[in-house]
């Protein structure tokens, strides 16, 4: 399957569902030429935006939302009323609507996007749409790996993005045949899309459209009293970009007397004039900025490599860093009941570990190391899981315990960057020669997995040569 299928604008109507190649990271096309005043549509239809705010063009991330002058602390920076948020609401008694929630319900929960996405379709194809001021605003094009060519696909070298990645087509391109299935012999009044075609490349739109701007918040309140979590796109606020240092938040808020519930993005300090509007979009590596949002976090302190826990490679990880004779392929049975309950053996294991992130190391990872090249099942039971997982419990098996833990980590590293065809000082070079926007995307994304698996095995070398002159010490 190939993913540049899903670029070929095969449709030319009023208000065309197509999108076309990604060109241009920084400065994509509007949809329209020039489309409304979102700022001026916003204080129209009642919303609030403070006078400092303006939009501009970011060198980094395209479009967002710049102070024009300072701006206190914890005042409104934008306020949008109930009737603002673009929200999946079905209306039963809507001909159209009958046909989409179906349509919807078809959609796997992991492509929470797409559902949302149906909705935007459907918006952007109806003349008169109250949100068209808004939607006219959206990019025509994004930067995420599903618009990327086969070959810069390649270019990413990491098999767990890969495997989204494809997965991800391979739902538009079957999906697109499912809703022509359900679209062809309807009525005019029951066509969701106003009479349109809609193929693989309009849903691929929709969807990348939605996972990089829509915020999961509060819907309505529950029996139980707590809320339902609903994807909803923000007019505006949607421009405001990311950062882990955020100078701002949203808040959900009711005023007195009024059930109506407001959404506001509100100063989190002082905001200087020329300082950009940024919110954090979550602790995320750069799997996810890269598939939902199309850009990649340079040095992102949450960025993680994803292995599976295999006997065979954990004894072959063991020998390199001089383990003698490593049982991870045949573990003793009181092991094994260590590994079942790190849920790392069993009838459905969970085999995916990490190293990289805030953990460096990820708990269940380094449990099953300790456990594993340890002989004492006495010294191993005195300890419960959570001293076994944790990293900062230093050496509780012993020093020699946990250097070769750590050498069989750092191994896994050295076998992990095996696994890239490319060194960083070839895609620095790559990238000093001029590239597309998805093929530097692609270099920059597999270098920052490379840098990740380097900084882990820097770490746990120090840590070793901790370990080893406390020994020689205490000797």
């Amino acid at each position: 399957m190939a993913a540049a299928k899903l670029l070929i604008p095969t449709l030319s109507h009023f208000r065309p569902l197509t999108c076309a190649a990604a060109v241009s990271a920084t400065n994509p096309a509007r949809l329209v030429p020039h489309p409304p005043d979102l700022l001026k549509w916003i204080k129209r239809e009642g919303g609030f935006v403070h006078e400092a705010v303006t939009i501009t063009q970011d060198t980094t991330y395209g479009l967002g939302l710049v102070a024009s002058g300072g701006i206190p602390k914890g005042s409104d920076l934008i306020v949008l009323p109930e009737h603002f948020p673009l929200k999946f609401q079905s209306d039963k008694d809507d001909e159209a609507d009958s046909v989409l929630l179906p349509l919807s319900n078809r959609v796997p929960e992991e492509l929470w996007a797409m559902k949302l996405g149906l909705k935007l379709l459907q918006e952007r194809a109806k003349v008169g749409s109250f949100w068209w001021p808004y939607i006219s605003n959206l990019p025509e094009t994004y930067t995420v790996p599903i618009f990327f060519s086969g070959e810069d696909i390649k270019n990413l070298q990491y098999a767990p993005l890969l495997c989204q990645v494809n997965k991800r087509c391979r739902f538009l391109l079957e999906f697109e045949q499912e809703v022509k299935n359900v679209l062809k012999n309807l009525k005019p009044s029951e066509h969701p899309f106003g009479g349109q075609d809609v193929d693989a490349s309009s849903l691929g739109w929709a969807m990348s459209a939605v996972s990089s701007r829509a915020f999961r918040l509060y819907g309505k309140k529950l029996p139980n009293g707590t809320h339902s979590d609903i994807p909803m796109m923000l007019p505006l606020i949607d421009m405001c970009n990311h950062s882990f240092n955020p100078n701002a938040r949203i808040l959900q808020e009711q005023d007195a007397g009024n059930p109506k519930m407001l959404i506001k993005v509100v100063a989190e300090r002082e905001i200087k004039q020329s300082d950009p509007l940024l919110l954090n979009y979550g602790c995320l590596s750069n799997d996810f900025f890269l598939l939902d949002y199309g850009f990649v976090i340079p040095s992102n302190p949450y960025d993680h490599i994803e292995l599976k826990y295999d006997g065979a490679l954990m004894d072959a990880a063991s020998m390199a860093a001089g383990v003698s004779s490593p049982n991870f392929s045949s573990p003793a049975p009181w092991q094994q009941e260590i590994l079942f309950q790190l849920n790392l053996d069993g009838e459905v294991p969970n085999l995916k570990v990490t190293i990289g992130g805030p953990e460096l190391v990820e708990g269940r990872l380094l449990a099953a190391l300790r456990v594993l090249l340890s002989n004492d099942r006495e010294m191993v039971q005195r300890y419960n899981l959570s001293v076994l997982k944790s990293l900062s419990a230093e050496g509780p098996l012993g020093v020699a315990n946990e250097v070769a833990a750590f050498r069989t980590i750092i191994a896994l590293c050295v076998i992990a960057l095996g696994h890239f065809p490319t060194k960083i000082m070839d895609d620095e070079s790559l990238l000093k020669q001029g590239v597309s926007v998805s093929t530097e995307l692609a270099i920059q994304f597999r270098m920052q997995k490379k840098s990740v698996i380097i900084d882990v095995m820097r770490d746990l070398t120090k840590r070793v040569k901790v370990l080893l002159s406390k020994e020689t010490t205490t000797a």
